[in-house]
């Protein structure tokens, strides 16, 4: 980035500071590709010359080096370090207590480890009584000093207070009164951007599977395995899949405000209200991340260094609504709102996040209490994203939602097929439908109706067989069982399967009622998805499932991470309390809610 150091008005002496340093420098400018030739160029001599020892070495002050010269001395004497360890680099981090290098000096040096120990023991003792500091400030402190020194004589500001291009933006978009609406404003833009753009190749999209199942269907006996690839695999999948420009545009909005250098003033911007609601300023990248992917979210969060900031960011992830919800969202809010779906969608994400933050508040005040650390954090210069760049940060993270399709999904997705289809319910119907069929047509052949009321009628009929076949399949009876829980949240057995189905995933919810709804349609004319759902229920449902398929943990693979970050009890704890805050959240909505509506 030499061009924005130049630009700013910084002025860097680069044969000065390599020979200070003694290592070749070579100035970049990386998304131009400027100076790659001569970086390579450089690393080919490197790589040529004999291997030597540095010149440069920084002091630590005499206390420190007699300390440091004692610990060498041990270290050879016992064999302590391999052949390519620097005994020097050793002793000065034994003496910071880094722990990855006292656990590897263990290992190597065996038995003889107590006799280093103490000795490095006796070092750091020392230095704190002499310096009145531990070892690893009084190093840091010098290495500064050395920093220092080898800027006084290599650089420059060539105009000191100069107002970059940088600085202008932000006085706007990190204003204090301004900062959060321009924010919020953006976050709008996105979600209207992503949902309106995003329609026109969902649509495409559904029109080929669809005529790809026809086709199957046309070309295949009907009976199981045709149910199985049209019903099964094509209707699971292809369910998914429908999501994918939703995906990539939302991908690319997240892409642009990284790189643009926005992300990081945003995390800057929330950090009065973080620490507000008991989260530190940190809190918000892993929380932002959590929009595209809870589980690098939860990994992301090992930036927090206080234990409690990490736990509570971590257990409040879970309300960032990821990608594999957005499916979800899409189909409902187009099923129940389809003239402002945008505007729904953007709610949810909205409600979510307040949720975080009273969640956030209460875990606080309760399980975790305590200050949270103080906020520090660079701003980079603002930028304009290269074509390059942004392309491979959406592919990087769409490919992990089609590798999941694939993969996972599709494994779920045979997995609920065989859950809807078997038992079979053979002769065990309630009534004898074939005979009520018998009868229209009869009825028709006779005069007594018409060719349009005998196709209603074989299809009501069909549509009562089709659903005592769900209610008799392993699905069905799952479903059934479990209905007394969810019943209060105003939805039937189909949707309480499709919930447990979403602990799998939640991509899963869309795939297990494309499954679930393409099996009980009566014949190829029969309504979309989206317009069975929309007849099935009511929008304050529709909206309900939204909520909860919101609040409850993402995943079994973000749950399996979870675990691996935070240990098993914080793991329970998350599942535990998530799925009951789901539970009453939604009670609470539909019990209010069907007062007005």
């Amino acid at each position: 980035m030499t061009d924005i150091a130049k630009g700013s008005g910084k002025k860097i002496d680069i044969k000065r500071l390599s020979e200070l340093l003694d290592v070749p420098i070579i100035e970049t400018v990386g998304h131009q590709k400027k100076g790659m030739g001569n970086l390579l160029d450089a690393v080919i001599d490197v790589a040529e010359k004999s291997v030597k020892d540095k010149k440069v070495v920084v002091r630590y002050g005499e206390e420190i080096e007699n300390e440091i010269r004692k610990i060498i001395s041990v270290l050879k004497e016992e064999k302590a370090l391999g052949k390519r360890v620097d005994p020097r680099w050793a002793t000065v981090k034994l003496l910071e207590q880094d722990k990855e290098v006292i656990k590897a000096t263990e290992s190597s040096a065996g038995t003889s480890y107590g006799k280093i120990e103490k000795a490095v023991d006796n070092s750091i003792d020392h230095i704190k009584n002499i310096l009145r500091d531990s070892p690893e400030t009084a190093i840091a402190d010098a290495r500064y000093g050395f920093i220092s020194g080898a800027l006084a004589e290599s650089y420059e500001e060539v105009e000191p207070g100069k107002i970059t291009v940088s600085d202008r933006i932000d006085k706007v978009l990190i204003n204090r009164i301004l900062g959060l609406p321009i924010f919020f404003g953006l976050m709008w833009l996105m979600f209207q951007f992503v949902f309106k753009v995003g329609a026109y190749p969902m649509d495409w999209i559904d029109m080929g599977f669809g005529k790809l199942g026809d086709i199957i269907s046309n070309a295949m006996p009907e009976g199981l395995l045709q149910s199985f690839i049209v019903d099964g695999l094509i209707g699971g999948v292809g369910g998914v899949l429908i999501f994918t420009p939703n995906i990539i545009l939302l991908f690319i909005c997240i892409a642009l405000l990284e790189d643009s250098g926005y992300m990081a003033r945003a995390a800057f911007v929330m950090d009065r209200i973080m620490h507000k609601i008991g989260l530190h300023g940190k809190s918000f990248i892993p929380m932002l991340i959590g929009f595209g992917c809870t589980i690098p979210a939860y990994m992301g969060a090992r930036t927090l260094e206080n234990k409690k900031d990490r736990l509570i960011t971590m257990h409040v992830n879970t309300f960032m609504s990821c990608g594999a919800r957005l499916p979800i969202y899409i189909l409902l809010a187009g099923a129940f709102f389809p003239a402002h779906a945008g505007n729904v969608i953007f709610s949810i994400y909205l409600i979510g996040i307040v949720m975080a933050i009273l969640m956030a508040k209460l875990l606080r005040a309760t399980r975790f209490k305590g200050e949270s650390a103080p906020f520090v954090m660079e701003l980079p210069p603002y930028r304009v994203p290269t074509f390059k760049g942004v392309m491979i940060h959406m592919w990087e993270r769409t490919w992990l939602y089609i590798k999941k399709a694939g993969t996972i999904i599709l494994a779920i997705a045979i997995i609920m097929w065989i859950l809807f289809i078997f038992p079979k319910i053979g002769d065990n119907y309630s009534q004898d439908y074939n005979a009520e069929i018998s009868g229209f047509e009869e009825s028709f052949e006779s005069g007594k109706i018409t060719e349009e009321e005998l196709e209603e009628n074989i299809a009501a009929v069909e549509g009562k067989m089709a659903d005592e076949e769900l209610a008799y399949s392993a699905a069905g009876r799952i479903g059934h069982f479990i209905e007394p829980i969810f019943k209060p949240l105003g939805f039937d057995w189909r949707m309480a399967v499709a919930t447990i189905s979403g602990i799998a995933a939640k991509e899963v919810v869309v795939a297990t009622m494309g499954t679930l709804y393409s099996i009980t349609e009566a014949d190829e004319e029969s309504e979309s998805l989206r317009e069975t759902l929309a007849n099935e229920y009511s929008p304050l449902v529709g909206y309900n499932f939204m909520l909860f398929s919101l609040l409850y943990f993402p995943c079994m693979a973000g749950i399996a991470v979870f675990r691996r970050e935070a240990g098993r009890k914080e793991m329970w704890f998350q599942v535990g309390y998530t799925l009951l805050l789901a539970w009453v959240v939604s009670f609470v909505v539909f019990q209010i809610g069907r007062l007005f509506i």
